[in-house]
């Protein structure tokens, strides 16, 4: 089973245990006590623990719920809960989630420096590049959890010995602070105390910056207190901008108000960081405005209240906080993988929900955001209060439970797949290398079957077997040889794939034979009903006599197929018992005859929503109708006039870039899809699947581009760019295949870009500047079709 498990209060949760019990009936469990778990040593990573569930909520289809008892005890495969700082069940809650030898989503000490403002300051401003406003910390000692010297703009840090010694010290730094070019737009600062346990207490002190001596006492006062886990905080208090709004409808005088933005974001797919909401909050300019004091409100809603008028430039100003949260989570992402285990609260502890505070300032006559705050816990249920608020008016289900349980099924899918024995069918190419890299962070154990006995994988694998299989017509008798293998190795796996075209028969049959999940030999052969319908055709139309008009008199050895008109689509799969569980189009270019091979690509599609969901039905019911029931395929098809025209089903994850295409474009893998669905577990993809980018590419040829690329240096370059990820690169094959006007291609090359037309303009550059383009081989005209 797969058991994600959240601890504690159900509040905050309850939306996403709602939507994950609908995603993934039962596999949602909430533990409302500590009698509920029991903590055992881990099997699996020494000196970590397992988490078991005897008793929990479990969550189904339709919001159906109910407390069960678990026997045996169900293991935990993605723990998160309430960590918040004072909540009375955050003590068990976080004594319950310490040390797991699964993905857990938080930790109290993780907790911790979430809420506390100095550490968060220097990420935001030291590693995120964010304006925050400008800071002087005292602290005590050493502080081991920040840089020894960090730097960040706009935050200055003075380490003490003796606070009460240190006076002059004290006074020198604030009058600096008070008097410098920092603080220039600013009128008034705050004096507080900082640190977790200060977070929400509101002792906090106001002063005009011209009231040097009161503040250097206040900044004094505070400091007597002071501990190592704590700081002083000296800071400019940033006033919301104040634009030209209209004129009220009641003449009484306008206060001066002030706008928090809370946003929520998440690590998703890829560890890549997503925003999920955004919730706005207004009170009065002289105070804070704090979590839980007034009602949530959209960020259109509030920036058109403060006079931000143009659709566009509220747009912009969405797309900006969009990218500074997002960037404020990659860092803070950064930082902690720089922690010890015992500074996260465990080896597999990592911030999965994060709230970011930002403040609407004006600075230099433009609008920007300034990041005041991060939070464990309160952005989350500002947020799931702004949903649950707009769904009592009628508005539309938003984003908001779907990405976060999206997030944790995903993550307990993963840990569920590591250790497992995977029987992998033929190693492939160059082309297929990322399968180890893969392999390895996934925590498979692969046991490789390979006719090649020097390839290169053998030494990148749990178990190497080298049998010889090429000749395909014995493959039933190659199937026994290969589970005579297994069974004189004591080899039992878990599941059983290949991605390799030759070896898709053999695997199937394998599997057939194990008794595992997977498509029946049947279904990726029909080699059978081909030779059957040919051998009839030949014997039924064998002159011109038997159908008169069709070119029988030139006698009937050739067969042609009918050239089928339109553009040239892929659609990727995964399939789970006959259902479609997603799908993702892609466009080709102009292919090169006579073998009609493909030029160039782009990802998404740009076809219109309703073009787009022809072609994925026209895949599944073609699966369907062949027996593909299980795994993820790759279904090549043309779209005319008329609809999609079906031309090369492949009973394996598409090839190529494809998998590295989709991951980078959508997130989820389908090396890990198709590992799942061999294990009987179906995966959990994006609902509602969105772009974080285009990407255009082009394929290069050993004829055409070798000389180019080896001697003139491009292929150093290249590979320079992508390691920069200013360019996707993707080797197609070690040497190059075929010759001719059969040659396939070597490698594929891609640059992304906000729009479709900024990627192939990237690329129409690239390949111009590395003399890829040429008149023999015309980029220009080839990315030319995405319109």
């Amino acid at each position: 089973d797969m058991t994600v498990c959240i601890l504690g209060s159900p509040t905050a949760f309850l939306p996403v245990l709602l939507e994950g019990g609908t995603r993934c009936p039962g596999a949602m469990v909430l533990c409302l006590s500590p009698t509920w778990a029991s903590r055992v040593p881990s099997e699996t990573s020494p000196g970590a623990w397992s988490l078991l569930l005897s008793r929990g909520v479990s969550f189904n289809v339709g919001g159906h719920s109910a407390l069960e008892t678990f026997v045996p005890p169900r293991r935990a495969n993605y723990v998160t809960g309430t960590f918040a700082l004072g909540d009375p069940e955050g003590g068990w809650v976080g004594e319950l989630a310490r040390d797991l030898d699964c993905p857990t989503g938080g930790s109290v000490p993780l907790a911790h420096r979430l809420e506390d403002t100095l550490v968060t300051r220097w990420v935001l401003a030291g590693r995120a590049n964010l304006p925050v406003p400008p800071t002087l910390a005292f602290v005590l000692g050493a502080r081991e959890d920040l840089p020894a010297e960090p730097v960040a703009a706009g935050v200055r840090l003075v380490r003490l010995e003796d606070p009460q010694g240190q006076q002059s010290l004290v006074q020198e730094e604030v009058g600096a602070f008070l008097g410098g070019t920092a603080m220039e737009p600013y009128d008034q600062v705050v004096v507080r105390p900082a640190g977790w346990r200060w977070r929400g207490t509101g002792t906090r002190s106001t002063y005009r910056k011209e009231e040097g001596a009161a503040v250097v006492q206040a900044v004094g006062d505070q400091l007597r207190g002071l501990t190592e886990e704590d700081s002083v905080l000296l800071e400019a208090m940033v006033p919301t901008a104040r634009l030209p709004v209209p004129p009220p409808r009641s003449p009484a005088p306008r206060l001066p108000m002030a706008l928090r933005i809370c946003t929520l974001v998440c690590r998703s797919w890829g560890d890549r960081p997503q925003l999920c909401q955004v919730a706005c909050a207004v009170g009065r300019a002289e105070s804070p405005v704090r979590h839980g004091a007034a009602l949530p409100q959209g960020l259109h809603s509030s920036l058109q209240q403060w006079g931000v008028v143009a659709p566009s430039q509220r747009q912009a100003l969405a797309t900006r906080l969009r990218e500074a949260t997002e960037a404020a989570m990659a860092a803070l992402l950064a930082t902690e993988a720089e922690l010890s285990p015992q500074q996260r609260g465990g080896t597999r502890a990592h911030t999965d929900i994060l709230g970011v505070d930002f403040l609407l300032a004006c600075v230099d006559d433009a609008l920007e955001l300034v990041a005041v705050a991060t939070s464990s816990q309160r952005c989350l249920e500002t947020c799931v209060l702004a949903e649950g608020m707009g769904r009592g008016v009628g508005e539309p289900a938003g984003d908001l439970p779907r990405l976060l349980a999206e997030a944790m099924l995903h993550r307990a899918q993963c840990h569920l797949v590591e250790g497992k024995d995977i029987l992998l069918i033929g190693a492939g190419g160059v082309s297929k290398s990322f399968v180890w890299e893969a392999a390895r962070d996934y925590g498979l154990r692969i046991h490789l079957v390979e006719s090649d006995p020097e390839h290169f994988a053998a030494e990148l694998v749990q178990t190497f077997l080298p049998y010889d299989s090429r000749e395909h017509r014995r493959d039933e008798e190659h199937a026994e040889r290969v589970l005579e293998l297994l069974r004189s190795r004591g080899l039992r796996p878990h599941a059983c794939l290949s991605y390799w075209d030759d070896c898709v028969v053999l695997a199937a049959l394998v599997c057939q034979g194990l008794g595992l999940r997977g498509p029946a030999p049947a279904a990726v052969r029909n080699a059978g009903q081909c030779h059957a319908h040919a051998a009839r055709l030949w014997r039924d139309l064998r002159d011109d006599a038997d159908h008169p008009g069709i070119g029988l008199g030139w006698g009937n050895a050739m067969l042609l197929m009918e050239y089928v008109p339109g553009t040239e689509h892929d659609v990727d799969l995964v399939v789970f018992e006959g259902r479609l569980l997603g799908a993702w189009v892609s466009d080709n270019g102009p292919t090169r005859v006579p073998a009609f091979l493909e030029t160039a690509a782009c990802l998404p599609s740009c076809l219109p929503a309703d073009r787009q969901a022809q072609l994925v039905r026209a895949a599944l019911e073609c699966c369907r109708a062949c027996g593909l029931r299980d795994g993820v395929f790759n279904v090549e098809l043309k779209l005319g006039p008329a609809g999609p025209r079906l031309l090369e089903i492949n009973p394996r994850m598409g090839g190529f870039y494809l998998r590295d295409w989709i991951r980078e474009v959508y997130g989820p893998d389908l090396l890990l899809a198709a590992v799942l669905v061999a294990l009987g577990v179906p995966p959990v993809l994006p609902a509602r699947p969105a772009p974080r980018t285009h990407l255009a590419g082009v394929m290069c040829l050993g004829s055409e581009h070798g000389e180019t690329l080896a001697g003139g240096g491009g292929m150093e370059a290249l590979r320079e760019l992508h390691g920069r990820g200013l360019v996707r690169l993707n080797r197609l094959f070690e040497e190059p295949e075929g010759a001719g006007e059969y040659e396939e291609p070597l490698l594929s090359v891609a640059c992304a870009g906000a729009t479709l037309a900024e990627a192939c303009e990237r690329l129409l550059g690239l390949c111009q500047g590395l003399g890829i383009d040429s008149p023999r081989y015309p980029v220009e005209h080839f990315l030319s079709h995405f319109k």
